[in-house]
């Protein structure tokens, strides 16, 4: 595809600038992550006329809680140093995709990614305790809560979650994080 344009923002209040400024002259927005999956909503169409938004800047761990298995990254966080942040507070995040060293988690919320260990944690849906998302006018929902028990009102951010950003753009996520593997063993069969 074409655009007319790139924007690396790198904060929450860029992207919500940049999103009201763009749907005030009827700017098409095209987000995109870490360009390794085929989602047909991280490409621009032939016309030229849209914005391409690359949270590659907004790559910040914003706290990390290993008392209750949490975590809230920025949108741009590759997942690989989301799982080495883990890892380093003997926590595991099992997302886990062959394109980990350069999948942004941004991406892999607003796909709905699945990955290698899905069957025992469920995909990211399943991993998502809440969301930053910038909406279509530039306001803010912020929806980070790291309660794993919350029942208050509508689950917002199962909306876009595996929306490809067509809803909103996911700026931060707090996420559940799980006790280290202790052992590990392989069998063929």
């Amino acid at each position: 595809g074409k655009a007319c344009g790139l924007a690396l923002p790198d904060s929450t209040a860029a992207c919500a600038a940049l999103i009201k400024l763009t749907a005030q002259y009827g700017i098409p927005v095209v987000p995109q992550g870490g360009n390794t999956g085929l989602s047909g909503a991280a490409t621009p169409d032939e016309r030229g006329d849209a914005v391409v938004i690359n949270l590659r800047r907004m790559n910040r761990i914003r706290a990390l809680d290993s008392v209750n298995d949490t975590i809230i990254v920025e949108a741009g966080c590759i997942l690989a140093d989301i799982q080495a942040a883990a890892a380093a507070a003997d926590r595991l995040f099992p997302l886990s995709l062959t394109a980990e060293g350069s999948c942004q988690i941004g991406g892999n919320l607003s796909t709905n990614a699945g990955g290698l260990n899905v069957l025992k944690f469920g995909n990211a849906r399943a991993l998502t305790l809440g969301l930053e998302v910038v909406l279509p006018d530039g306001s803010m929902l912020d929806g980070l809560t790291t309660l794993h028990k919350d029942n208050t009102g509508y689950d917002l951010k199962q909306l876009f979650i595996g929306a490809e950003g067509t809803l909103g753009l996911i700026t931060a996520a707090a996420l559940k994080l799980f006790p280290a593997f202790t052992s590990r063993a392989t069998a063929l069969v």
